[in-house]
């Protein structure tokens, strides 16, 4: 017996076969590209979704699919999926990213029960409905990317707190705003109905599990927004307990038991089990040291290596002149606005301070330390909501590097420890899956943590300190100017 998770996620597919003692037993993952048709914009079609399933299914081993007894689904949290009433997407899949719909936040007047920005559901659906009413004539269901999934395995039409809380739709417990869905004229019937992350939501279609590989039949769990997936895979159980994931985003959850208290600039929602949990988003980690890479026209490997030095684990003296090369020089990561703690959809990135002397290597290490220092800048909005971190589980692709992860724990001032897990947020989806099944329990998940490893210890670095403050002050400075006009 085991679980198939499914993560739906920005940049890549992943999935995960679990066995009925959680440990994880095949896994696979397809990438694929944002659409940009304008700018601003950030789109997928589902097929291209559905197409990167279909082959990361196809690279699991036949046998282990076909032991699959329950499906469990997480995804990518705010952006918005429309079909029509024979399941057909309506257009392409809007993702957190877009900022078109910036200009439209004047609906969500401030004090909000969480953080709005332009690539939620919310805005969004109001873009639609303003500027393009033949989608929303065609509209029956607008879905979450992982329940756009569900319903594509032949599940049913559903979502749960965790994805509702975060579309600027709902009350913090996920419960749908209809007062606000009416006053944005958006038509209250598009929303499906809610229920438990690990509850059963229909079964596997004959035709999708043919297309996979797998047992039609067998149950489709509601399942969860990615980031309280990836805590769950993770082993956050308890309060208090902090994860941080890299990705073409990063966060930092930190579990708690009642609902928070409201603090501007940072998310509370609902978890996949029963509790809630802290957030501080921050849009720019993969994403901008992706782009970096790319200008400065480096392959990874070259890319660690010139900003942190060959050899920068065998000893400080080469790291520490990797950083000082780069002291005079900040970058500034946030090349699609930013949420936590700036709430600044404006907000623009670069390098600012080069000299005739900076090489690639100098810029890259700044691009590193900026996308750093942006985490950092997220962690000190939740440490000054009353949460004391001193330690964080790491998860996610983007954090595998030594170099990395060292900069990661100097810049955070944090101990870090690598979840044993390199996929949580399938894995936590095929949890869910294993108790929609009725295989687990809610009261059984602190059980199913996975083993985690020390990876990194601050280690009081106060040139770095110094960097960081540069940078607060560099983003002050110029936070006026993003959203001017040309010529003013």
């Amino acid at each position: 017996m085991s679980f198939l998770g499914i993560d739906l996620g920005t940049g890549s597919l992943k999935v995960a076969i679990v066995d009925e003692d959680g440990h994880e037993r095949a896994a696979a993952s397809v990438a694929y590209g944002l659409e940009t048709p304008h700018a601003g914009w950030a789109e997928t079609s589902v097929q291209t979704w559905w197409r990167a399933l279909c082959e990361a299914a196809a690279r699991l081993p036949d046998g282990l699919r076909r032991e699959v007894k329950a499906i469990g689904l997480s995804g990518q949290m705010h952006g918005v999926v429309l079909i029509d009433e024979t399941g057909n997407a309506v257009r392409p899949a809007m993702l957190w990213p877009d900022t078109r719909a910036r200009t439209l936040l004047d609906a969500w007047p401030e004090p909000q029960p969480n953080p709005v920005a332009p690539g939620m559901a919310g805005p969004l659906l109001r873009w639609i409905v303003l500027h393009e009413p033949e989608s929303a004539r065609r509209t029956r269901w607008a879905l979450q990317p992982k329940d756009w999934l569900r319903v594509a395995l032949g599940g049913a039409v559903a979502t749960d707190p965790s994805d509702a809380c975060a579309t600027a739709l709902a009350d913090p417990d996920g419960t749908w705003d209809a007062a606000l869905i009416e006053r944005l004229g958006i038509p209250h019937e598009w929303f499906p109905p809610l229920g438990p992350s690990y509850a059963a939501a229909g079964v596997l279609s004959q035709s999708a599990a043919q297309a996979l590989g797998l047992r039609a039949g067998i149950v489709l769990a509601t399942g969860a927004a990615d980031t309280p997936c990836a805590a769950l895979g993770s082993g956050i159980a308890r309060d208090g307990d902090a994860l941080l994931t890299t990705g073409t985003g990063g966060q930092i959850v930190v579990l708690a038991e009642h609902e928070p208290q409201a603090v501007k600039g940072l998310h509370r929602y609902r978890a996949a089990s029963d509790h809630w949990y802290r957030m501080a988003a921050m849009q720019n980690v993969g994403i901008a040291l992706e782009r970096a890479r790319g200008w400065l026209c480096y392959e990874w490997s070259d890319a660690y290596a010139e900003a942190f030095g060959e050899h920068a684990n065998h000893g400080s003296e080469i790291n520490a002149n990797a950083a000082a090369a780069a002291a005079p020089l900040t970058f500034l990561p946030y090349l699609t606005g930013e949420r936590t703690p700036w709430l600044n959809p404006a907000a623009r990135g670069g390098w600012l301070g080069l000299a005739l002397d900076h090489t690639r290597g100098a810029m890259m290490r700044a691009a590193f330390e900026g996308v750093a220092f942006s985490l950092r800048a997220g962690l000190d909005a939740i440490r000054a909501s009353g949460a004391t971190v001193t330690s964080l589980k790491l998860a996610g692709g983007g954090s595998v590097d030594a170099r990395w992860r060292q900069l990661l724990a100097d810049a955070l001032d944090a101990e870090l420890h690598a979840v044993d897990c390199p996929n949580a947020a399938p894995r936590g989806a095929a949890i869910l899956g294993g108790i929609a099944s009725g295989r687990w329990h809610a009261h059984d998940l602190a059980a199913l943590a996975p083993g985690a490893t020390h990876v990194a210890s601050p280690r009081g670095d106060r040139a770095l300190a110094e960097r960081y403050a540069r940078f607060l002050d560099l983003y002050g400075r110029v936070e006026s100017w993003f959203d001017a006009p040309p010529g003013a």
